[in-house]
C-alpha cells in the first residue's frame, strides 16, 4: 500500500519534475562554482520541513526527513553540477549560460531526488527509518564533491546508501546493476617535455620535444599492452599533445596531458610505475629533461554485493521498469566511489533513451539530452529501493 501511494504521488508530480529539469538545465553552473543550485535545492527542502544543512564539504545540500517509525538510516545521494561544453541541441529549455551546460543528467537527478523527497515526505508517519538526501556538488571534476563532503559529515549515523544515473544511451524502461567493481578509478596524468629550441633548417643542433613527444605516444601504449595482464582492464589514454610553434620552428618544449583508468588497485600501481619508467627512458634516450605527475582521482566503484543483489530483487516490478539486467563494467569514473568506502551500498543505472530517437548522444556531447519519463523511473525505483531496504532490515532487527 506505501508503494502504491508514493508511486501515484510521484506520478501526480510529474510536471513539476520536469519544470524542475528544465530550470535546472537553463541555469547550469560548473564544479565547485555552485551558488544558485544549492540554494535553490535547499529552500526546496526547507519549504517542505526538513532539517537541512547547507555548504557541506563546501557547496553541498544535506537534507533529512525523519519517518513515524524507527529504522535504518537511508541516503540517497543526486550531483548538481555542469559541464564545460557549449550547448547544441534545440530544446527549448537549452542552457542560457554560454559555454557551460547539463551534458551528464545531473539536472534530471536533482530533479528526481527533489520531487522523491516531496513525495516520501506525504507519507512521512508512514515511513520507518530516516531519509538522508544528499544532494553533491562537484562530481565532474577532481577531488569532487563527494570526499569534501563526506569529511564534513554527510554520512554520519548513515547505514546504507543507494545511488542512480540516468544513462541516455540505454533504453527508456532498462535499468541495471552490477555487484563489484562497476566503474573505474580515473587518473590524470601531465608530462612535460624539455627539449631545445632551433631553426627547421638546423634539427640537427636543436633537440625536438615533438619527436621525443611522438615517440612518448606510442612507448606508453606499451604499458597497458605488454606490463599489464591480459586478465586484468586498464586504458591509458594521450588526450591532449600541444607544441604550438611557427612552421619552421623546433619546439623545444612539448606538453602531453591525458587519462587512466583502472579496476584494482595494484594495476593502478603498477600503470603509474610502468609510465614513469617509460617517460624517464624515453627521455633520458633523447637527451631531453622532463615533469611528470600522475594526479589520483576517484577510485574505483565497487558495489556492495548483499546490497546490490537486493536492489536488483526490488526492480523488476517497479512501474516503467521493462527489464533489468546486468550492468557491463563501465570506464567512466564516479565519486559515488567514495561513499561506497565508509558505508554500504550501490549504485546503478536508469535508461533514458527514448525509443524514437534516430540517434541518442553520449554523455558529456553537446546535443545531450534526456528522455525525461526515465527521471520518474528512476525516482520510483529509488523510493522503493529505501522504503523495501527499512522495512527489511525492520524485520531482521525484530527476529
Amino acid at each position: 500500500m506505501e508503494l502504491e501511494k508514493l508511486y501515484q504521488t510521484l506520478d501526480q508530480l510529474y510536471d513539476e519534475m520536469v519544470d524542475i529539469r528544465r530550470h535546472l538545465h537553463m541555469n547550469p553552473e560548473l564544479s565547485f562554482e555552485e551558488v544558485e543550485t544549492p540554494k535553490y535545492v535547499a529552500n526546496y527542502h526547507q519549504l517542505l520541513g526538513h532539517d537541512v544543512r547547507t555548504e557541506v564539504g563546501g557547496r553541498g545540500v544535506v537534507a533529512k526527513l525523519v519517518g513515524g517509525k524507527p529504522g535504518p538510516t537511508i541516503a540517497l545521494r543526486a550531483d548538481f553540477d555542469a559541464l564545460p561544453i557549449q550547448e547544441l541541441t534545440d530544446v527549448p529549455f537549452k542552457s542560457k549560460v554560454d559555454g557551460v551546460m547539463h551534458a551528464c543528467g545531473h539536472d534530471g537527478h536533482t530533479a528526481e531526488l527533489l520531487v522523491l523527497a516531496k513525495a516520501l515526505n506525504s507519507m512521512q508517519d508512514e515511513l520507518e527509518g530516516t531519509i538522508v538526501f544528499i544532494h553533491q556538488h562537484a562530481e565532474e571534476f577532481q577531488p569532487g564533491g563527494a570526499i569534501a563532503m563526506i569529511e564534513d559529515g554527510c554520512l554520519e549515523g548513515v547505514d546504507v546508501i543507494f545511488g542512480t544515473h540516468l544513462q541516455a544511451v540505454k533504453p527508456y524502461g532498462e535499468v541495471s546493476f552490477r555487484v563489484g567493481p562497476t566503474m573505474a578509478a580515473a587518473d590524470r596524468f601531465h608530462i612535460t617535455i624539455k627539449g631545445k629550441g632551433g631553426h627547421g633548417a638546423q634539427p640537427h643542433l636543436s633537440k625536438d620535444s615533438i619527436v621525443v613527444g611522438a615517440q612518448l605516444v606510442m612507448n606508453l601504449q606499451q604499458v597497458v599492452s605488454r606490463r599489464v595482464s591480459p586478465i586484468e582492464s586498464a586504458v591509458l589514454s594521450v588526450g591532449n599533445f600541444v607544441a604550438k610553434n611557427a612552421f619552421n620552428v623546433i619546439a623545444d618544449t612539448a606538453q602531453l596531458d591525458g587519462t587512466v583508468r583502472t579496476f584494482k588497485e595494484d594495476v593502478r600501481d603498477l600503470v603509474e610505475k610502468e609510465m614513469e619508467r617509460v617517460v624517464k627512458g624515453t627521455c633520458l634516450a633523447a637527451g631531453v629533461d622532463y615533469e611528470f605527475s600522475y594526479l589520483r582521482g576517484y577510485p574505483s566503484l565497487v558495489n556492495h554485493q548483499e546490497e546490490t543483489e537486493f536492489v536488483a530483487s526490488v526492480l523488476e516490478d517497479v512501474p516503467g521498469v521493462e527489464s533489468v539486467t546486468e550492468s557491463p563494467l563501465q570506464m567512466a569514473g564516479e565519486d559515488f566511489s567514495y561513499y561506497l568506502q565508509h558505508v554500504k551500498g550501490s549504485y546503478f543505472y536508469t535508461g533514458a533513451r527514448n525509443p524514437e530517437w534516430e540517434e541518442a548522444y553520449p554523455h558529456h556531447h553537446p546535443k545531450f539530452d534526456l528522455d525525461e519519463r526515465g527521471m520518474l523511473v528512476a525516482a520510483k525505483c529509488l523510493g522503493k529501493v529505501a522504503v523495501e531496504y527499512a522495512k527489511k532490515e525492520v524485520k531482521q532487527a525484530v527476529k
